[in-house]
């Protein structure tokens, strides 16, 4: 982030730059929250994201860029990585659902966070861009649910019971947990008349419908090298 702002403070002052914030960064501090959220890490991740943030506004304030901070809280689709909690349940789902896999291994299953369709994530992330002036913006849909809820809800989707297949492991717990993540994007909303598009069920039927496309493929090619001379 750093470098980035010097570039565009020394050789392109007239670019606009957004910092994708995180709402890691809010670490434990309590639901909602904003803008105006202490930030507070419980990650070499957060801890990173935070100095990016406020990078990002002192290049703003003192050099007068067109530099802001979008703070996201969790993005998900259909292609999210493997390594996010969301993509590792609903793969699992889908592939336990054509007897692909026998269980999926899980940590915490407390931790409530704010997930919303990346679609709308980054049609926010545009307006900023697109604003008259820099500033900074949470964006959330505003609602919390936990691990346990998204699991519950995607394999009864698939007609599976979750407590059959799911298993705790204490190895993937955090040292330092995020307890509750939940954001307050009022501000984003009113200045753009922004909300989202994609409920928390639609995000999770376009999840689960990609995965099990993808489940499907790999359950035929098992099947035909199984009837293989």
């Amino acid at each position: 982030v750093l470098r980035c702002l010097e570039a565009i403070r020394k050789f392109s002052p007239r670019t606009r730059f957004l910092q994708c914030s995180s709402s890691e960064m809010f670490g434990n501090m309590p639901p909602p929250q904003n803008e105006l959220t202490t930030l507070k890490s419980c990650s070499p991740y957060a801890s990173a994201k935070i100095f990016g943030y406020h990078t990002t506004i002192n290049y703003r304030e003192a050099y007068n860029l067109f530099a802001s901070n979008a703070i996201a809280f969790n993005m998900e689709s259909p292609r999210r990585g493997h390594t996010f909690v969301t993509k590792k349940i609903t793969t699992a789902a889908a592939r336990i659902s054509l007897g692909l896999q026998d269980k999926l291994f899980l940590g915490n299953l407390e931790a409530k966070r704010d997930w919303q369709h990346a679609k709308d994530a980054c049609r926010a992330m545009i307006m900023i861009l697109d604003h008259d002036k820099p500033d900074d913006f949470a964006i959330s849909s505003g609602e919390s649910h936990s691990i346990q809820e998204f699991v519950e809800l995607v394999f009864s989707k698939l007609n599976l019971d979750w407590k059959k297949y799911v298993e705790i492991d204490e190895r993937l717990f955090r040292p330092t947990e995020v307890p509750h993540l939940c954001g307050d994007s009022s501000k984003l909303r009113s200045t753009f008349d922004w909300k989202p598009n994609y409920s928390f069920h639609q995000l999770i039927d376009e999840m689960i419908k990609y995965d099990l496309k993808l489940a499907e493929q790999e359950f035929y090619l098992n099947e035909m090298e199984k009837s293989r001379p």
